[in-house]
């Protein structure tokens, strides 16, 4: 059954709006160039009743979409795609598209929500430098992995701003490192985001933040730090009769298979 709550939807800017998450769903964004328009990320499965109520505020229809970019694979953001793919284009990153194809319950989250993915085939697959002209207004991909392997986030030098995904949110709150993702790349990403010139962070959860180079500063040192207590973690194991040893014993057996 699909969410009936409300539609809540905040122009942010020329051609942009935000579509508050129903539920436990993530935000949506959606952009309208002279040409195209592009939405991005999906929400949960059961919340597409909910982003067709938000379109219809603006005049449209599902089918007026002409492009969902998924800013990654986990269901929150994802799971309403394929309801869109029946009448528009999907864009994703390809680690992300790999997943989304095979419903890979385990990288898609499904049981933290609660919700069944349904498989579906991803038209485009983006990855760094991709650009997507929409007329006036362009969707520029920054592949960040990090939060996990597919991420991405979207930059429109248009407007200086940046739809993060689960990548960064107000106030340097980091989507954490989950199943595909690691700390140390996560780390890299921010600092390639601190070279853009941002004004405005739209995250895939919370409020839309005016700050966005404090945030990835605050969220670069959130990750360090996490960093630093894996090394301590690390270190502890390395003192017990278990933990490293183990492990390196298992790889020379395996090398004498």
């Amino acid at each position: 059954m699909s969410s009936a709550e409300t539609p809540r939807v905040h122009e942010l800017a020329g051609g942009v709006w935000q579509f508050v998450g129903a539920q436990r769903s993530a935000h949506s964004y959606l952009f309208k160039g002279r040409r195209r328009i592009a939405l991005v990320d999906s929400g949960l499965p059961t919340t597409t009743a909910y982003l067709e109520a938000c379109l219809a505020t603006l005049g449209l229809a599902p089918r007026h979409v002409d492009l969902l970019v998924l800013t990654h694979e986990h269901i929150d953001h994802a799971g309403g795609a394929p309801f869109f793919a029946a009448q528009c284009l999907v864009a994703a990153h390809a680690q992300a598209a790999n997943k989304l194809a095979l419903a890979d319950d385990f990288s898609l989250m499904t049981k933290a929500f609660a919700e069944a993915a349904r498989p579906f085939q991803v038209d485009l697959c983006c990855a760094e430098g991709t650009a997507v002209e929409l007329g006036g207004l362009t969707l520029e991909v920054v592949h960040t992995p990090g939060h996990c392997s597919g991420s991405v986030c979207l930059y429109v030098p248009q407007r200086r701003v940046l739809v993060a995904g689960d990548t960064i949110m107000a106030g340097g709150v980091v989507g954490g490192v989950l199943l595909s993702g690691n700390t140390s790349d996560y780390i890299g990403s921010l600092e390639r985001l601190q070279r853009l010139r941002i004004d405005a962070l739209l995250p895939g959860h919370g409020r839309v933040s005016q700050d966005a180079q404090a945030d990835l500063e605050a969220g670069r040192a959130r990750l360090a730090a996490m960093l630093e207590d894996s090394h301590t973690l690390f270190a502890a194991l390395r003192e017990t009769d278990r933990g490293f040893g183990e492990v390196m014993r298992s790889l020379r057996d395996l090398n004498q298979l």
